[in-house]
């Protein structure tokens, strides 16, 4: 259950942010790595700006964390920096390597 409702939270922040910037609404043709900085730089935007000016339109959608133990809500968290994990990027990589061998497996036969 706790999954499902961390799920509906992130996939409600996607629709969000995607309502916010135009350039996330269509299929991109950019370099991988430029998606990724583009989805970054929107999301620290959005952030900057609901930190700096609130977000009037969007108040009743307002995303507050439960705290189930507790049974208290507590404030968004925003994201305030993005780093590098080794860890992570390995296993993009690794995935991302594997699905395109079995793509070019599937092609040559």
């Amino acid at each position: 259950m706790r999954h499902a409702k961390a799920r509906n939270i992130v996939e409600r922040c996607f629709g969000r942010i995607k309502n916010k910037w135009a350039i996330l609404r269509s299929p991109s043709f950019f370099p991988i790595k430029t998606q990724c900085r583009i989805i970054m730089a929107c999301a620290l935007l959005h952030n900057l700006i609901l930190q700096e000016m609130g977000d009037e339109e969007d108040e009743e959608d307002e995303v507050m964390i439960e705290d189930e133990d507790e049974g208290e809500h507590l404030k968004p968290e925003f994201i305030t920096s993005v780093s590098v994990s080794n860890e992570w990027t390995n296993f993009r990589d690794i995935m991302a390597q594997g699905m395109y061998n079995n793509y070019r497996a599937i092609r040559n036969h």
